[in-house]
């Protein structure tokens, strides 16, 4: 299988809410101005950031992620190109980094994002499973996923509580149309009025959604194999039994709050007490509006599960300090329960222990730069999409992820999208022995030496130039703890304070071959 061309980028719609034009002819309906003092759609005074350090929201976004996965369109991309399933945590952070940028205060930013998610989308579209094709810029497909964002929200006001009012209501639903016209150029796609939005919801719920492979894996997967952030990495014991508990119930929560309709479809099991626990667990997230403002925040506790210890954030050292408490704990819970001996993972080495394979794993102890497994290298970095196979879907995978964390505008960004393209079919010619389109991982282990080949050079390269800003041909400290920002985390350590373009070009390719573990890339595309 190879890449189709990659469209032509977008120019970006505009930012910010927008009503269509009423057609020649046609009479506009009539339109309610907002008040004087009304807050703006967008910015700090916005439902939206009233809401997103709220703990109930993280409900509310894992109860959106199902309806959108539910539906068939969104479930297929998510099948076919997302790393949900391998990079929860990052996928996470990604997403909401990106709703904040779309709903923040700055046009020119909210334009710049909107701009980059239609280029994400535009290369994503194929055919499911059942033959049907999807596109990801599928109008009526981007208006379900506004919609599932702004209906679980007032779901879960509603569920802890504390009901919006109807002006409130009014209110934040406009911000949504507003995030969608930012994307599409207008929100025709969704009502105008929230008292027409109902109806709309409970169709597209009861005759369009699905119990597709997408909802499943979230569902009955997801939860119950959670992998462990960079924070718990050095507790790989402690972090399994936390899980074991938690994500059952959270599946259990999950479901007890999905629509009655699609539960029914989908045939979802319901536990006894599910819909109690499920109000409980909404209650108890709504009592943080009794602390003070600003002790909570999602950004800092997203940043925080992402520190790992050779960071040069000052928080370093508490996470540092605190894994040593983890892994006395784990050590102790080791002896007081079985799930020592499947807390590792199929990667573990049975002879080592479970905090050095934790090591060996982050790079984190003694082992650093040390040769990965094969089998270890393919599962944590080259399959992105976790189907077990490598195919291009894995590596536009890995562009996109780079192109965000570098933040590359077009042309750096079709042209780092052309490398990894180059290198797909480089990789398809000399590892596909059985010509079926992918690359299993048998036939990876037997072609490991085909992995750095110039394609890959090539796609070093173009990551060099993205980085190296001033033109110098040598990448100084600055643009160095700006590349991949919050993904390496670690301090530039080469000589004379400066990076050349041959020591870049060879660390990656160590890297991208599966030569070394350890190595600054680690955190960018093996970490979950």
């Amino acid at each position: 299988m190879t890449p189709a061309p990659t469209p032509a980028p977008s120019d970006g719609p505009p930012a910010g809410p927008s009503e269509p034009d009423p057609a020649p002819g046609a009479t506009a309906p009539p339109r309610t101005p907002p008040p004087a003092d009304a807050p703006p759609l967008f910015g700090p005074g916005s439902r939206f950031h009233s809401f997103a350090d709220d703990p109930r929201w993280a409900l509310a976004l894992i109860r959106a992620t199902v309806l959108e996965a539910a539906h068939p369109q969104v479930g297929a991309a998510l099948a076919d190109n997302s790393t949900f399933v391998t990079h929860p945590w990052r996928r996470l952070r990604n997403t909401f980094r990106s709703l904040r940028r779309m709903f923040g205060a700055d046009q020119a930013a909210r334009e710049r994002e909107a701009a980059r998610l239609n280029r994400l989308h535009a290369r994503m579209s194929g055919t499911d499973g059942r033959g049907r094709g999807y596109d990801a810029m599928d109008r009526p497909t981007r208006a379900w996923v506004a919609a599932t964002l702004f209906e679980s929200t007032v779901t879960m006001c509603r569920l802890s509580g504390q009901p919006l009012d109807p002006e409130t209501t009014e209110r934040m639903y406009a911000e949504y149309r507003g995030f969608l016209a930012a994307l599409d150029g207008d929100a025709d796609e969704l009502p105008p009025t929230v008292s027409e939005f109902w109806p709309y919801f409970d169709r597209v719920v009861e005759t369009e959604l699905e119990n597709t492979e997408a909802a499943r894996i979230i569902l009955y997967h997801l939860f119950d194999h959670l992998p462990a952030p960079a924070l718990f990495e050095g507790a790989p014991t402690l972090w399994a039994a936390g899980r074991a508990v938690v994500g059952p119930l959270l599946g259990a929560v999950t479901v007890a709050s999905l629509p009655e309709p699609y539960r029914r479809r989908a045939a979802l099991p319901e536990l006894p007490g599910a819909q109690t626990l499920m109000r409980g667990a909404y209650l108890t997230a709504g009592l943080a509006r009794f602390l003070p403002p600003g002790w909570i925040s999602a950004e800092s506790i997203l940043d925080l599960l992402f520190l790992s210890p050779g960071s040069d954030d000052p928080r370093a050292r508490t996470v540092t300090a605190l894994r040593d408490r983890m892994r006395r704990a784990g050590a102790l819970l080791r002896l007081l329960t079985p799930l020592a001996g499947t807390a590792e993972g199929p990667d573990a080495d049975p002879g080592a222990p479970a905090d050095a394979r934790a090591e060996a794993r982050t790079g984190t102890g003694p082992t650093t730069f040390a040769r990965r497994t094969a089998e270890e290298f393919f599962r944590t970095v080259l399959d992105q999409t976790g189907d077990g196979r490598l195919d291009w879907p894995d590596l536009a995978a890995m562009a996109r992820e780079l192109a965000t964390r570098l933040d590359l505008d077009e042309p750096e960004e079709t042209r780092l999208y052309d490398a990894f393209a180059a290198w797909w079919r480089e990789l398809q010619a000399a590892l596909d022995t059985d010509g079926d389109g992918w690359i299993s991982a048998r036939e990876y282990a037997a072609g490991v030496p085909s992995l750095a080949g110039p394609a890959l050079i090539r796609v070093a390269e173009v990551l060099f130039d993205a980085t190296d800003r001033d033109g110098d041909g040598t990448i100084d400290a600055d643009e160095y703890h700006a590349l991949f920002r919050t993904a390496f985390r670690r301090d530039l350590d080469t000589t004379g304070g400066g990076y050349g373009r041959s020591a870049f070009v060879g660390d990656f390719l160590a890297f991208m071959s599966g030569r070394r573990s350890g190595t600054p890339y680690d955190p960018l595309l093996a970490d979950a």
